[in-house]
């Protein structure tokens, strides 16, 4: 066992010696070999630094055109999505009529995708992918992969919409009634379609309520008409809703305090 661990740990040192030396020679007809070799074995942590110093001194060629291409392949390979993104996308405006300006820019808006986060955060990534991949749609209509797109984007779009979602949940929850209303509205102009259409409505006529009843007087009998109309829009889009008899209570309630204060 002794003997295995010690082979291992001379042909590491070979190896690493073997790199460093070539990385630092100036044979880049070497340096292309060698960053091939370790491209296709895999160990793009290796190749990358190669395959950088020969786009550098030769950008306009052929080994300079596939070195490029490979340091993006290699970052999208080794999850580093955002430099990926960068080379692979970068690739596609440098090299336009490449026959691999396709692939890189697909694997471009790809590695957005990857960067998009879970829905309780930021979405700017998620909003840069969608971008990326309507990008692509719009440059490559006739591409086999403009379908995945679509996907992917719909899968976008949804995550965004969760995330709005879980903002107008959350006012709702810490009862900050205009700004549950204010975001409910808006997330109803922005996703008409939305599965969650139904829950939002309802969120939005129960905080109208509540914001009705809490407000000062200048501003309640206005507030009162508008929980009005929103009850009843909400009852002609969704006459068998779970959710119609609490509102009713909560309507009642509204009618109650206008017929006070007349």
């Amino acid at each position: 066992m002794k003997w295995i661990l010690f082979s291992l740990s001379v042909l590491a040192l070979f190896s690493c010696s073997e790199y460093n030396k070539i990385l630092k020679s100036d044979d880049y007809q070497r340096k292309f070999e060698y960053a091939n070799e370790m491209y296709e074995k895999e160990k793009y942590d290796r190749c990358i630094a190669m395959y950088e110093q020969i786009y550098q001194r030769f950008p306009k060629t052929g080994q300079g055109e596939v070195a490029y291409y490979r340091i993006g392949k290699s970052y999208f390979y080794e999850k580093d999505y955002y430099m990926g993104g960068y080379y692979l996308g970068t690739y596609h405006t440098r090299f336009p009529f490449s026959p691999k300006a396709e692939e890189a820019l697909f694997l471009s808006a790809l590695c957005s995708v990857k960067n998009s986060p879970q829905a309780s955060l930021d979405q700017t990534d998620t909003e840069l992918a969608i971008n990326d991949l309507q990008l692509f749609v719009n440059r490559y209509p006739n591409s086999e992969l403009v379908d995945t797109c679509n996907q992917v984007i719909d899968k976008m779009r949804l995550k965004l919409q969760t995330k709005d979602f879980e903002a107008v949940q959350l006012y709702n929850k810490t009862e900050n009634f205009r700004a549950a209303v204010v975001a409910g509205e808006s997330f109803v102009e922005s996703y008409p379609l939305s599965t969650y259409l139904e829950e939002v409505k309802y969120i939005v006529v129960k905080n109208s309520a509540d914001l009705a009843i809490n407000s000062v007087e200048s501003k309640k009998a206005e507030r009162i008409e508008e929980t009005k109309k929103r009850y009843r829009n909400f009852v002609a889009e969704f006459p068998s809703s779970e959710y119609i008899k609490e509102l009713q209570s909560s309507l009642k309630k509204v009618e109650n305090e206008g017929k006070e204060k007349k």
